[in-house]
């Protein structure tokens, strides 16, 4: 006769294949033996890394405003795209596009969108623009004529003003996915009014009209006019912390940091016309600023 089992042995080896069943089955079902949901491979995975940022980029569009076109860098009242910081082929100058490419590729892998006297609002057009282009870069600058307006209460709302910028981002996103995007801080107009304020010339050309919000009554130290001053100021803070956020959540784009903002323009680096804009010299130095934040290893901190 075989030998029977004992009752505790016959439990023991009920108590295993139980164990091995239900172990099997959490498997199947995706379910972990204490009732919570398994990690998938996937899921177990450390997430993707963001694209690295590649400092040598093939090719480079502009949009933005004046300083892009080279507005009063070469003549009373008008554009001067070669002296531009961002494409410009002027020899002084060497452009982001220059530094980046080289002289000869630059003039046939750059392009310039921006407009003399353009606000944010008009940013989704330039960048859709841009975008039909295929660069590999695009370099943006806007924001200054949000804030140069006849008056304080005309100044671009901040909220719109981020408004349009996240909407340029989509715009290029349609059509061009893996484009880097450069970001200038908007330069610091009161710190361009005190620089410019010395020349009596540029007073006379800023009274045709040039950013009245800051410029106006240049040399008026009145209670009104250092609060008026003094509220463009904040509204070009705010709109850096915009440009900064908005940035920040698209993994190829970068923003300076606030360089722009917070280089000390003298009088040789305005323009001998209006005294308020970069002249090439000042151009030049925009162009080192962007070079440097765009080859750098990282965004600035």
């Amino acid at each position: 006769m075989p030998e029977r089992s004992s009752p505790r042995r016959v439990r023991g080896a009920a108590v295993t294949l139980a164990a091995v069943a239900l172990t099997g089955a959490a498997a199947l079902s995706g379910c972990t033996s204490d009732g919570g949901a398994a990690r998938s491979t996937t899921e177990s995975r450390s997430p993707s890394p963001s694209p690295a940022w590649d400092p040598s980029p093939a090719s480079v569009a502009a949009v933005g405003d004046s300083i892009t076109r080279g507005f009063d860098a070469c003549a009373v009242l008008a554009d001067c795209p070669e002296v531009s910081w961002a494409t410009g082929t002027d020899n002084g100058v060497r452009s982001l596009a220059v530094r980046l490419l080289g002289a000869s590729k630059a003039a046939s892998h750059s392009w310039n969108h921006a407009v003399s006297g353009a606000r944010m609002a008009q940013l989704p057009e330039q960048m859709a623009l841009a975008a039909a282009n295929g660069p590999e870069l695009v370099a943006v600058m806007i924001g200054a004529n949000d804030a140069c307006r006849d008056t304080v209460d005309l100044m671009t709302p901040v909220a719109g003003f981020r408004a349009s910028f996240e909407a340029s981002m989509r715009q290029l996103r349609t059509s061009a996915p893996k484009a880097q995007v450069y970001v200038s801080s908007v330069p610091d107009l009161k710190r361009l009014w005190s620089t410019g304020r010395g020349n009596p010339l540029g007073k006379q050309i800023w009274k045709l009209g040039i950013c009245r919000s800051m410029l106006g009554d240049a040399d008026d130290m009145g209670a009104a006019a250092v609060a008026r001053r003094d509220a463009v100021q904040d509204r070009v803070v705010a709109y850096n912390e915009a440009l900064r956020d908005v940035c920040a959540r698209d993994e190829r784009c970068r923003y300076d940091g606030g360089a722009v903002f917070d280089y000390r323009f003298t009088g040789e680096q305005l323009s001998e016309w209006d005294w308020f804009h970069p002249g090439r010299n000042g151009q030049a130095r925009l162009a080192e600023i962007a070079y440097r934040n765009v080859t750098a290893a990282g965004p600035p901190a």
